[in-house]
Formats: C-alpha cells, sequence, structure tokens
C-alpha cells in the first residue's frame, strides 16, 4: 500500500454529528451543530465539546455553564446540518427547524423532544486551544426515550438510526460488525452429544 504525507489536520473521522442545545430561556434557546466531542472520563462521566468563540452559543454557554448534547438520527439530518450553518444570533432555530425545546431535569438549557438522548452537562472548565475553545463538561442526568428500550430495560441506540459526520458528508450507520471483546470471547462447547 502506497502512502502520501499529507499536511497535519484532523482526520480522526467518522465523528458523531450532535446538537448541543443551550439558553437559560425561551427567548435566547439556541441549537448548534458539534462533530467535536466525546467522552473524557467515566467517573465523574464526563465529556467535551469544542467551539469557536465567535460562535453564538458560545457565550450562551459560558455564562449559563451548561449544555446538552442531543443526539441525531437519520430523520434530524436536515436539521443536523441546518443548525450548523444558520446562526442563532439572527434566527430562532427551534422555530426554523421546528424541533421541540424540553425543560431539563438537571440543567437550564433545552432538551430536543425529538432526540433519542439528551444528556444533560455542567461545564467544569474552559480551555482554551487556538481555533476552538474545549468545555470540558460532568454529565448530569441522561434522558432516553423509552419507546428504544426492550422488555429487559436494555437501550437499543442502533434502532434509533444515528448518523456521523465525515470530511462534510452525513453517513448513517450500518450493520453490526461485532460486540466489545468478541474478538478474544471463548467459543461456548456444544452441550450436544452423540450416542
Amino acid at each position: 500500500m502506497t502512502k502520501i504525507s499529507w499536511k497535519p489536520g484532523n482526520m480522526i473521522y467518522p465523528l458523531p454529528a450532535v446538537l448541543v442545545t443551550c439558553g437559560d430561556t425561551m427567548d435566547n434557546y439556541n441549537i448548534i451543530t458539534i462533530a467535536w466531542t466525546g467522552t473524557i472520563c467515566t467517573n465523574p462521566p464526563m465529556v467535551y465539546i469544542s467551539v469557536k468563540p465567535n460562535r453564538h452559543s458560545y457565550d450562551l454557554i459560558k455564562r449559563t455553564n451548561d449544555f446538552v448534547i442531543n443526539l441525531t438520527t437519520e430523520s434530524l439530518v436536515k436539521e443536523v446540518d441546518y443548525c450548523g450553518v444558520r446562526s442563532g444570533k439572527n434566527i430562532n432555530k427551534f422555530e426554523a427547524t421546528k424541533l421541540t425545546p424540553e425543560k431539563g431535569t438537571k440543567v437550564k438549557s433545552p432538551l430536543i423532544k425529538e432526540s433519542p438522548v439528551n444528556i444533560e452537562c455542567v461545564v467544569k472548565d474552559i480551555i482554551k486551544l487556538g481555533s476552538h475553545d474545549m468545555f470540558t463538561a460532568e454529565v448530569v442526568a441522561v434522558n432516553i426515550d423509552e419507546n428504544f428500550l426492550d422488555e429487559n430495560g436494555k437501550f437499543h441506540l442502533d434502532k434509533t438510526k444515528p448518523i456521523c459526520y465525515s470530511h462534510g458528508t452525513y453517513f448513517g450507520l450500518s450493520k453490526e460488525l461485532g460486540t466489545f471483546g468478541y474478538s478474544v470471547k471463548k467459543k461456548k462447547k456444544s452441550k450436544n452429544k452423540v450416542t
């Protein structure tokens, strides 16, 4: 395999494409599409989002000290794109997209009703990095759509049809390829004996 060398850049793709909500009143609620987000700690549960300081949501999050990460689905892909290319300075994105704000259980920022998973976050630190600042945050609540729970209480995120983002393109996720640890899992011995 022949490779060529490119200039340094962010090539960790695909990424989740999430809708981050912020604000503390109906008048200033906003939605921003974020792809630079992820897990940074299990205990306490912590996540991050990276936001350019000139974005409208930046000052809202800094002032209220919280935000919500709303996971997205194939049915929300148009809204995901819209909220990434339009500024909330001039429009109400909830009205423009017809998404429904719901009251958070632990934070001032709203949840998006149409999202199957809403992750309520309280900012712990803002790290200045360059083009973007990283908001590290503790997860204080997770809200899930009970329609995706099975009879045993297991949540099936795959059934929500989540999306991801890669090089300017949104993708749905395809088939399951394996589960954690499958490569080293011991095969079960057959209980059937030939008599």
